[in-house]
């Protein structure tokens, strides 16, 4: 993955240099052909080369009846250029000169001519010379303008047109070949630069799905966003595992405490089963009564057990078990208070219910909803002593606010962020108390399920209160 990622950098770079490469030779060429466009139009004879100079400057070669020289603004040109002159006739003899050499030519031949033209030096003077020509008349002139050889110089290239085809060719070739070495150098350079940050992500990324989570990675650079992130991604999965790895204990305990729970019962529902079959012993109408009595507390028991464990499978997974209708809650939660207090453990103890309104209608699963209140009620009854006091309030504003307040034992603050966590028992539960440990949980699935929240309040040795919003 990396070395792929690395060889993308290296052809992307490779690309951009040689399109670059391209666009510089295109514009030197077009600039080359631009700038010779322009000498040709410009009329300052200054600002050309030596060679256009002197064709360019026949239109100062002028005439008086027999007479050719040179004009008045034409030697300020030759001054400027620092050259001199000699005009010849169609014979080769000069017939006007301005500052030429004393050593150079008065007479040429053809032969001359041409090889002064080739060979700086070639026509007696030491000068690099250019050759023009203007017709006055019927008469064709010759001029010949010196260059200080210092100044202007001249080489003369011979070449087979062919041969300079093959050496162009291969001239290109060795230098995209070495345009191509160094881009390649260049981009690898600069592609570890961008792909090294990649890496480490990547490397970063198989870490943590491997489950190594102690990994931190400095922002820097254009990737700091990203190795920030991944700091945080691996925090949450560190804090997650954490999570996890406590519910898994909490899951065990559970597991045990609900095995011990389920066996006892059982035991009892065995050992009174074994009994009542014994042939060797005739039982009263009563001691088969009572007997039966236990077999079906105990059976009852284990059926609520296992309701717990079907509904908080089905809230868990999201299964649709809500059955809304319209119902006044302020009935419901007076009905199950009222039931509570029928029941003979309870019948005792003091539950103080208060709602301003008698009405309160709300869509509802009031099965349900029944469930949660009882499950609060019980907890704090269960979990308190006999003595404890109880109040249910109902207040109705935008949302149906339920109170469940206790002046019992409180809960310790370090449980108390557990209590609606699946399979969790607190320390303040009693022998008495052999629930799934799943009512709280499924209270707050229910509530949730419901569009609404669950919210609690403790202080230890002054008691609770769980607020539930509907």
């Amino acid at each position: 993955m990396k070395w792929r990622l690395t060889l993308r950098f290296v052809f992307t770079v490779i690309s951009v240099v040689i399109i670059v490469i391209i666009i510089n030779i295109v514009s030197i060429i077009a600039l080359f052909i631009g700038n010779t466009i322009n000498n040709q139009d410009n009329k300052l004879l200054e600002q050309l080369g030596p060679e256009d100079f002197v064709r360019n400057f026949h239109s100062y070669v002028v005439s008086s009846g027999k007479n050719v020289y040179v004009s008045y603004e034409g030697k300020k040109v030759l001054d400027r250029k620092k050259t001199w002159i000699q005009i010849l006739d169609e014979n080769g003899k000069e017939v006007y000169s301005y500052k030429r050499p004393e050593n150079a030519f008065t007479k040429y031949t053809p032969f001359q001519i041409v090889n002064g033209y080739k060979y700086r030096g070639g026509i007696g003077a030491p000068s690099t010379i250019f050759i023009g020509e203007k017709t006055i008349g019927d008469i064709q002139y010759t001029y010949i303008i010196g260059f200080p050889m210092q100044k202007v110089d001249k080489k003369v290239l011979t070449y087979n047109i062919d041969e300079m085809r093959i050496f162009i060719k291969k001239i290109t070739i060795i230098v995209l070949v070495i345009d191509a070495i160094i881009a390649l150098f260049f981009g690898y350079l600069f592609s570890r630069r961008l792909t090294k940050p990649l890496g480490d992500i990547i490397s970063g990324v198989e870490k943590l799905g491997e489950g190594e989570y102690d990994i931190y990675y400095a922002p820097k650079g254009v990737y700091s966003d990203v190795y920030h992130n991944l700091n945080i991604l691996s925090d949450i999965l560190k804090s997650n595992k954490r999570e996890r790895m406590k519910l898994d204990k909490m899951r065990e305990d559970w597991i045990a405490n609900i095995s011990h729970d389920i066996k006892t019962p059982l035991a009892s529902i065995k050992g009174y089963a074994e009994i009542l079959s014994d042939d060797d012993y005739e039982f009263s109408n009563e001691e088969i009564k009572a007997y039966a009595e236990i077999i079906h507390q105990k059976a009852n028991y284990i059926k609520e057990l296992v309701d717990d464990l079907n509904l908080a499978t089905k809230l868990k997974n999201k299964t649709s078990i809500i059955n809304k209708k319209e119902i006044n809650l302020v009935k419901l939660v007076r009905e199950t208070i009222i039931d509570l207090l029928n029941d003979p453990n309870y019948s005792d103890r003091n539950i103080h219910f208060i709602s301003v309104e008698n009405i309160i209608l709300k869509e509802i699963d009031g099965i349900l909803i029944k469930r949660v209140i009882s499950n609060l009620l019980y907890n704090a009854l269960i979990h308190n002593d006999a003595k404890v006091k109880i109040e249910v309030k109902l207040i109705k504003d935008e949302k149906v606010h339920i109170f469940v307040k206790d002046n019992g034992k409180g809960i310790k603050s370090e449980e108390l962020k557990y209590i609606f966590d699946r399979y969790y028992r607190g320390t303040n539960t009693g022998k008495r108390h052999k629930g799934s440990g799943l009512g709280m949980a499924i209270a707050k699935e229910i509530v949730k399920a419901h569009g609404g929240d669950i919210k609690i309040r403790s202080i230890l040795g002054e008691g609770t209160e769980i607020e539930v919003i509907l």
